[in-house]
Parts: structure tokens; sequence; C-alpha cells
């Protein structure tokens, strides 16, 4: 389940939902549980990149240009990129949107996922843990709840937008001025 989710380009229920309740609702020890997610959010993950890379052949050459150019500023900075992917894998905001552009600019995807596979172990060690909070919730309700929440929405709109946005952006015009490590060209 927990792979299926993570293919979801849009408005997936969140995999710590599924992890805290079929944790609950199994024998399965915590570590299990949590190792056996991270990957398979991780693989989800890999996967859906790959999709959109297979779709980047269908974008605009202007929108391909674009998102090159942040691929490239990404892959330049591998360090601040991984250090900036495992505090945002980290985090309960959608990942799909930062797969999908990472499969758009055509960035390499395995240390990507390494970082993405490595916040998740925490965050869903994290959720486990303190899963008692919602030991009577349903999976329904749950996955109900995150749907039909208006701020779950709004966050997958904006997330989206964000997709969108980034490949609207010239990033070799505003990358220009900066050399391989991030600091400002003399001129």
């Amino acid at each position: 389940m927990v792979l299926g989710v993570n293919l979801m380009p849009a408005f997936g229920p969140p995999t710590w939902t599924v992890i805290v309740i079929y944790g609950l609702s199994t024998k399965m020890p915590l570590p299990a549980l949590v190792l056996i997610g991270a990957a398979a959010a991780a693989l989800g993950r890999f996967a859906l990149a790959h999709g959109f890379r297979l779709l980047r052949r269908h974008i605009p050459e202007k929108m391909k240009r674009n998102l090159q150019a942040a691929g490239d500023a990404v892959e330049k900075r591998k360090r601040g990129s991984l250090v900036a992917m495992t505090l945002f894998a980290l985090s309960p905001l959608p990942s799909a949107q930062l797969f999908e552009a990472a499969g758009l600019a055509g960035l390499r995807l395995f240390h990507f996922t390494a970082a993405f596979f490595a916040g998740r172990i925490v965050s869903y060690s994290i959720y486990g843990a303190t899963a008692k909070g919602i030991e009577k919730t349903s999976m329904g309700s749950a996955f109900k709840h995150y749907l039909t929440s208006p701020v779950g929405i709004g966050v997958e709109i904006v997330m989206l937008g964000l997709l969108v946005a980034l490949a609207q952006v010239d990033w070799q015009k505003h990358l220009a001025g900066t050399d391989a490590h991030g600091d400002s060209k003399p001129k």
C-alpha cells in the first residue's frame, strides 16, 4: 500500500498514516514496519520521478531548458542539495512534486532517493512511536480526513503550483551569475 501511495503524483494520503494505522492494527514490530515503509516510499517516489522523466519529451522546449538549468544547478551543489532533501524528507510536506520536478529536470535520482529514504526512516519512527494518539482511528477515516481537509487540499495545490512555477523560471539566466559553489562570479 505504501508503494502505491507514493506512486500517486498528487492528492494521495500521507504515508505516515498508512504506517501508523498498519502498525496499530498488526503485530509487526515498529522497526520492521518503519524500514519496509521507508523502502516502499523511496521506491515509489523513485518510480514516480522516472515516470515524469518520460513525460519530459512532451513538454515545450523552453520548459525543458529551464528545468535542465535548474537540474544542473542542483547537481553542482550536491552537498547542499542532499542536506535540503533530507530536511524536506523529515517534514510533513508532500514530496511527490519534489520528485516530479527531479524527474522533469533530469536529475540523477540515486542520492536524492537515498536522502529521502534516510529522512523517512527518522520521520516514520517518530510518527510510529507517537501513534497512540490515533489508536482508535480507522484507516478510511484518516484518509478521508486528509483528502477532504481544506489545509491538505491547499498544500497539494500550492505544491503543484510551485512545480509549474519551477518549470517556468529561466534558471539559466538567473543562475548565470553564480559559480558551481553558488558564489557570485566576479564581473
